[in-house]
């Protein structure tokens, strides 16, 4: 297994510059002999999905030293990316494991080095049991899973005791409303003991996942609900229920993790794990908004540490102006298959042409289409045609979704790699 395991961690690739496939977009065209590439200069076709190394070395940097100082074990949740390179950086920087959603992104994170994987979902139906199994025969990984029913638990230990191996599994707590997970004390308690009991599983903890939980009195129901999966898990292993030697906790997406991770640790007995995933490129939308609150909490908690600066946007999309129609308006080449937009449209950070920087304060996107965003320009403001302009974005996951390829750029916008994403 060990031979098998390795070999294929190092024959996976997680960065391509050399060829790319027909019809990839936002790449060179005319290969350069020295493979360095100028965005400003125009060496690569737009739009283009661009993550900064900087602010990316100083994002994986940053969560890991909070977690580290918090005494919890980090396990990001791989989904926002789903790019191999950045699993790679993570786990290299100290991470515990990686999160995602689905078998097929198990195995990703398997192939990047991982050697705890949680499945932060429910494991259903016989053809996903198999790769999991397939998994944990070839390589040396520990897969979690969430169950919330009886169902699914017996299905699990029919699939795995009849092949004599073991899932291990965390029950589910969620809150009403929500999305999955038991909803009260008792339920999950019986859905415990029935796991304990049962052969192929292995009972190892509670997952939650806090940020449904919304409203005008968030943070204080936020803190009740982490504060009860907690006790509840303390409970089971005092109970005896925990079939592992580590109890788990985890829960913690990128808005709450500050206060998950406050809460763990008044449970030395559990191993707590934190899951936040967004934070590995932030953003200048929803998820920045969320950080100035965690930064506000942990200042007003005197919780700062030695921990100094904070997360920054790493990820942008490069694009053309390709048309002004009209005065105070123009026409941008990225849209829907480019950038998110269903939580917020995408913000100007950078302006060139001809190599030279431009002004672009003021510039507002208004609409998005398929293959085009509108914005207003302000009347002072000098934009042309042929113009390039650089956008962040609101909520990263749905940008990295739409590109095969992401340009890496130094500080001065030269890239030399474009890592390969795996969705």
């Amino acid at each position: 297994m060990a031979d098998t395991a390795q070999q294929a961690t190092e024959n996976y690739q997680v960065s391509l510059h050399e060829s790319f496939p027909v019809g990839t977009k936002g790449v060179w065209t005319e290969k350069k002999p020295d493979g360095r590439y100028s965005l400003v200069n125009e060496d690569i076709s737009l739009p283009a999905a661009v993550i900064l190394k900087d602010a990316l070395d100083n994002n994986i940097a940053w969560m890991q030293h909070f977690a580290d100082q918090h005494k919890a074990a980090l396990c990001p949740h791989g989904k926002t990316s789903m790019t191999p390179a950045l699993f790679k950086a993570q786990l290299e920087k100290g991470a515990w494991g990686l999160t995602v959603a689905s078998p097929a992104q198990a195995e990703i994170a398997a192939l990047c080095g991982a050697k705890n994987i949680i499945i932060a979902n429910q494991l259903v139906g016989k053809a996903n049991m198999a790769a999991i199994a397939a998994l944990q025969q070839t390589f040396p990984v520990t897969v979690y899973c969430c169950v919330d029913s009886e169902e699914n638990l017996q299905a699990l230990s029919d699939y795995f005791a009849q092949r004599s191996a073991c899932i291990h599994v965390l029950i589910e707590l969620g809150v009403p409303q929500g999305r999955c997970g038991e909803r009260t004390p008792e339920d999950a308690r019986k859905l415990a003991a029935f796991a304990h009991a049962l052969p192929g599983i292995a009972l190892s903890g509670i997952e939650f996942y806090e940020g449904v939980i919304h409203g005008d009195d968030a943070e204080r129901a936020v803190h009740d609900f982490v504060e009860s999966c907690a006790a509840f898990c303390e409970q089971l292993l005092d109970e005896q229920l925990i079939d592992t030697d580590k109890a788990i906790i985890t829960g913690a997406g990128s808005a709450w993790y500050d206060v998950v991770s406050a809460i763990f640790a008044r449970y030395p007995a559990l191993l707590p794990v934190i899951r936040p995933g967004c934070y590995v490129t932030h953003d200048t939308g929803i998820y920045e908004q969320s950080q100035r609150a965690v930064i506000d909490r942990l200042a007003k908690q005197q919780r700062r540490g030695d921990f100094e600066g904070d997360l920054r946007n790493a990820l942008e999309v490069w694009a053309y102006v390709i048309s002004t129609p009209e005065k105070g308006k123009a026409v941008i080449g990225l849209g829907k298959r480019d950038t998110a937009y269903d939580a917020g449209l995408p913000k100007p950070e950078r302006g060139f042409r001809n190599g030279e920087a431009i002004d672009v304060e003021g510039i507002v996107a208004t609409k998005v289409m398929d293959q085009h965003m509108f914005v207003n320009v302000p009347d002072d403001l000098d934009i042309k045609v042929g113009d390039i302009i650089a956008f962040s974005g609101s909520h990263p996951c749905l940008t990295f979704d739409k590109w095969r390829f992401i340009a890496l750029a130094d500080n001065t916008f030269m890239v030399e790699n474009w890592l390969s994403t795996q969705f």
